[in-house]
């Protein structure tokens, strides 16, 4: 058997005994989808949240950190519509809020898949060693993953628990990895003269260059961190 089938004969055999796994992939993955189409047809409620005081930003800043940490909606969604409801002064608790996210999603990876990485090292010593060798570019793996747009990030959450990454590289390489997208979307949200219009130009020709070039940034950083080292 390859080295390759090894490890996904391991990652089959990890999850058949751990069914809460299996659940917390299928969530993160599924569940943002369905929380956008939910927000689609339920934005107007929206109209009637109005930030002022210090409580409302506090409370708007865990809601939005649940909301993004749970994978309940996607992180461009929420920075879409904060732009647009909010305006440019809830941009800073936005940034805290994906940073309670990291933490949020990054925690709940841990602890659904407790025992993962152990296993998969046991069973494949050299691919561990591999992962070692690239433990100074874990930096730059986080960034790439994060500012690349078709990577989710409830998904990248959970991947870099999986890796068994400490939370503070996520937190550190990770936010600034996500403000490009961030204040892409946001910027869309005040600018639009409706919420509805909003999202139509996310999937103007402007954006759709915008996620391309990211895409190319992203996966080419994603590359040079699974490119071997030459000896």
């Amino acid at each position: 058997m390859t080295k390759k089938g090894r490890i996904f004969k391991t990652i089959q055999t990890y999850f058949a005994s751990h069914p809460v796994g299996i659940f917390a992939w299928l969530w993160v993955v599924t569940m943002p989808i369905i929380g956008s189409a939910a927000l689609a047809t339920n934005y107007d409620l929206l109209e009637h949240v109005i930030l002022q005081s210090a409580w409302d930003y506090f409370l708007y800043t865990a809601i939005g950190a649940l909301l993004m940490g749970l994978a309940l909606l996607p992180t461009t969604l929420v920075a879409l519509a904060s732009g647009f409801y909010f305006g440019w002064w809830s941009l800073p608790f936005l940034i805290v809020g994906y940073s309670l996210a990291s933490v949020l999603g990054f925690t709940l990876g841990k602890i659904t898949n407790l025992g993962f990485t152990k296993l998969l090292y046991k069973r494949n010593p050299k691919f561990k060693k591999e992962i070692e060798t690239r433990k100074e570019k874990e930096g730059s793996l986080i960034f790439f993953v994060r500012i690349s747009p078709i990577v989710p990030f409830a998904v990248s959450n959970f991947l870099f628990a999986s890796m068994n990454i400490k939370l503070w590289k996520v937190l550190v390489f990770g936010i600034p990895g996500m403000l490009t997208r961030t204040v892409i979307a946001f910027s869309a949200g005040v600018l639009a003269s409706s919420f509805l219009s909003a999202k139509e130009s996310m999937n103007s020709p402007l954006q759709w260059a915008i996620g391309v070039v990211l895409l190319i940034i992203g996966v080419g950083g994603i590359y040079n961190y699974l490119r071997k080292k030459e000896k």
